[in-house]
């Protein structure tokens, strides 16, 4: 039996560009931009057989997963090991002045020796993370879930699941609004798709070339 996981991360939301460190701080919202991305991949995912979609308990993946789910009749449900990450003291924080903490060095190079004052370590919410995604798979053989989350739980879970030292989390990008689509199956996980926001626009057009006998009237 095989379970396919659509991992979505949240559209966007205004505390992105606040240079501040979002966490678990409630009252974040999608943005028109976010609300956007979510209409958007909505419509990718329409013709997907979508049987349940879980979230996040945090406003920002609830809103886009009520977006993703509503095409297919769905209710929204919440897991809490879809939590974003538990930055303790860091929640809130500018994000500036965290990057001369030894500990960003840690969380960019080492992420698994990272440890958060008053919260999680980086380990712990991959291994939440994980948890969670073998429990849904478990309700839901032979289906297709949608589940919405946070950057750095989904690149956690890529990671894993790419059979990749956990220390190379980082290398992984997940923008808001994308989908990474993974088959867990008895033989072993099998990752189809990673930070896939859709077909890029195509490359402008290049200059025609001058008419010569245009040139010559």
């Amino acid at each position: 039996m095989a379970t396919t996981l659509l991992l979505i991360r949240h559209g966007d939301n205004e505390w992105i560009k606040s240079g501040k460190l979002a966490g678990r701080t409630p009252g974040i919202h999608l943005n028109d931009q976010g609300r956007g991305q979510a209409r958007r991949l909505a419509a990718r995912l329409a013709a997907w057989p979508l049987a349940a979609c879980y979230s996040s308990p945090l406003e920002r993946c609830h809103e886009t997963a009520l977006i993703v789910a509503a095409p297919h009749g769905l209710p929204v449900a919440h897991h809490p090991g879809l939590l974003e990450t538990d930055y303790g003291e860091w929640q809130g924080r500018e994000i500036a002045p965290l990057l001369h903490d030894p500990l960003w060095r840690v969380v960019q190079s080492t992420p698994s020796l990272a440890q958060f004052p008053g919260g999680e370590s980086l380990q712990q919410m991959q291994q939440r993370m994980l948890a969670a995604l073998s429990e849904i798979a478990g309700r839901h053989p032979d289906q297709v879930v949608a589940i919405c989350a946070h950057a750095d739980l989904i690149k956690a879970a890529v990671a894993h699941f790419l059979g990749s030292h956990f220390d190379h989390f980082q290398r992984i990008h997940i923008s808001t609004g994308s989908v990474s689509v993974v088959v867990l199956q008895s033989t072993g996980p099998v990752v189809l798709r990673v930070n896939d926001t859709g077909l890029l626009p195509p490359p402008p057009a290049a200059p025609a070339p001058p008419d010569p006998e245009k040139n010559d009237e």
